[in-house]
């Protein structure tokens, strides 16, 4: 995968539109269903220990919820990478499509009945969520693309600053560091001005662009294979 860490493969290109979409999604759990995250799960655990000694009245049980799902996700993903990770455009196109699927039945639910933090309506959205970030994570995991893991960005912040001129570095790898930052907080910023509207718009924008980034970049993957 190393010809991905150039912003002008196709893969890099998925794997930021991915990360715009991790802002959807968490905007949605984090604003919308009571302070907890789905795809970010080293915030999960800290806000995690925060609500088990009972402080600011966060959740104890929406992030356990989150996290046992985001592990199960994860599971399948490992489950489906062992079995087409070496046929790359099917792998991806399978993680996709469970990804849409998912977040598509959230926003069902989110439609059909009416959501509410600290709930079971709540903690079934989370639970549909954080299973997608799992299967997510998972994938991107065995793509192993540089800087673009598409739900966390501590080591792409570290690398930043790291690498960077005034600490010594030659700086390379920036151009791709700055365009996950801003590709997840643009996401964030949207997911958070289209809550104004409802759970639903920012789930169907997060299963849309999993669905455009499938239709578009698995073709290019089987013509490369």
């Amino acid at each position: 995968m190393e010809p991905a860490r150039n912003l002008r493969h196709p893969l890099a290109r998925a794997l930021l539109a991915l990360t715009f979409s991790t802002g959807l999604v968490d905007a949605v759990s984090y604003l919308g269903l009571g302070r907890v995250f789905t795809a970010n799960m080293t915030g999960n655990i800290v806000l995690l220990g925060f609500g088990i000694v009972g402080s600011q009245g966060l959740p104890v049980v929406a992030p356990l919820v989150s996290l046992g799902a985001f592990l199960a996700g994860a599971a399948m993903g490992g489950a489906l990478a062992a079995r087409t990770g070496d046929r790359h455009a099917q792998h991806v196109a399978g993680a996709l499509a469970i990804e849409v699927g998912l977040i598509l039945a959230a926003a069902v639910l989110a439609a059909a009945v009416d959501v509410r933090a600290a709930a079971f309506s709540g903690d079934a959205v989370v639970a549909l969520l954080a299973t997608a970030m799992g299967v997510r994570n998972a994938t991107v995991r065995r793509l192993a693309v540089a800087d673009l893991t598409t739900t966390v960005l501590t080591m792409t912040l570290t690398g930043l600053a790291a690498d960077s001129p005034v600490a010594g570095g030659s700086g390379k790898g920036s151009a791709r560091r700055v365009a996950a930052v801003l590709a997840m907080l643009s996401g964030a910023a949207a997911g958070a001005l289209l809550l104004e509207i409802s759970l639903v718009p920012p789930l169907v924008a997060a299963a849309a662009l999993a669905l455009v980034v499938a239709l578009a970049y698995v073709p290019i993957a089987r013509r490369e294979a």
